[in-house]
């Protein structure tokens, strides 16, 4: 059974967590997350209604076989050859998808991953800069150098110093011959939301935009084409009777008062958050409330991440998760991320077994 952070009782709380991670650990453990584990371009089901996913799916084949079949001088003989003026997109250095939520990005950025050959390396944008974070710029540019593909999903855009921080980073391995793939956080598509986000991508990256290219990709988002529109909320009783079932039958089920679970997400750098999550099979919440504290809420969104990563259901009681951030967050200039968050949250709660229909 999962034990807590001292190793000496068994683990029913999150708020008995406070692991640590090293920047070595960082690094091993930048791959696909565990639900796409198998992702390929043969099993991402493009909705035959939105032609750009299937689009995508080809524009990403063709750069995976552009960079397998790339000779010397690293990959595409950067540094040693200009591309041909025939304005090959495939032969670009890096690509970034361009859409709204649960439209099969991350999906479709893992199978790339899954198809390159050579060192390749697949994480969020907050790990990649929590791993500068901990060995500091220099190092982390030595030990990346050599590396073929580089996958940054959640390309975060509001905070200035990381974004120039990575365009640096990406300046200082492309001449190596390095490729990057990236996602960012769009907002829903309707009323033509969500096209801003290449253009922002681009200017961020201004000195590297030329070598990106940009796919766009309309859809809906799948994680709600099952479920309500509001994340499922249950009662005190049902909680119990949810965390008794997930013990007896041999798994791990935390159980935390949501107030006290928020605060404690405060003294865990989001890095580790990872490692919080690891090896549990529930989550319990009571008593949730909506926050209006904006570093409180973005924790959350930081720590549903990672849950929604690692598969696993939540139940909670209180208000319901999907209203948890307040007017004034979900109109301000993290909504991107709260809006994800919440189609998580949805998705994740209606996963509880005793959710399902």
């Amino acid at each position: 059974m999962t034990t807590d952070a001292l190793g000496t009782s068994p683990l029913t709380s999150l708020t008995q967590l406070s692991p640590t991670i090293t920047g070595e650990q960082l690094l091993e453990s930048l791959t696909p997350p565990a639900q796409f584990a198998t992702a390929s371009f043969d099993n991402y089901r493009p909705d035959a209604d939105y032609p750009s996913q299937q689009e995508a799916v080809d524009a990403l084949r063709a750069f995976s076989s552009a960079a397998g079949a790339a000779k010397g001088g690293g990959f595409l003989g950067f540094g040693r050859r200009k591309r041909q003026a025939s304005g090959d997109e495939a032969q670009k250095l890096g690509v970034y998808l361009d859409g709204g939520f649960g439209v099969g990005k991350t999906h479709l950025l893992a199978a790339l991953w899954h198809a390159a050959s050579g060192r390749k390396l697949f994480g969020t944008f907050i790990e990649y800069t929590a791993l500068v974070g901990a060995l500091g710029y220099a190092k982390t540019v030595e030990l990346l150098k050599g590396t073929a593909l580089i996958c940054i999903d959640e390309f975060e855009l509001d905070d200035p110093g990381d974004t120039m921080m990575m365009t640096r980073l990406i300046g200082d391995l492309v001449g190596g011959g390095t490729r990057f793939a990236a996602t960012s956080n769009t907002p829903p598509n309707a009323l033509g939301e969500g096209r801003f986000a290449a253009s922002d991508f681009l200017r961020e990256i201004h000195a590297m935009s030329g070598n990106f290219r940009t796919l766009r990709i309309d859809g809906l988002d799948f994680r709600r084409r099952a479920t309500t529109g509001a994340a499922v909320v249950t009662d005190a009783a049902g909680l119990t009777a949810a965390v008794e079932s997930t013990r007896a039958a041999g798994g791990v089920a935390t159980r935390d008062d949501f107030t006290a679970f928020v605060d404690h997400l405060a003294t865990v750098h989001p890095s580790r958050y990872l490692k919080m999550v690891d090896g549990i099979d529930l989550i319990a919440l009571d008593d949730v409330v909506q926050l209006h504290d904006q570093m409180q809420a973005l924790r959350l969104v930081a720590f549903i991440d990672r849950a929604y990563d690692a598969e696993i259901p939540i139940v909670a009681a209180g208000v319901p998760l999907s209203e948890v951030f307040d007017e004034a967050m979900l109109g301000g200039g993290f909504r991107k991320k709260y809006l994800r968050s919440v189609s998580r949250m949805i998705a994740l709660t209606a996963a509880a077994p005793s959710n399902r229909g």
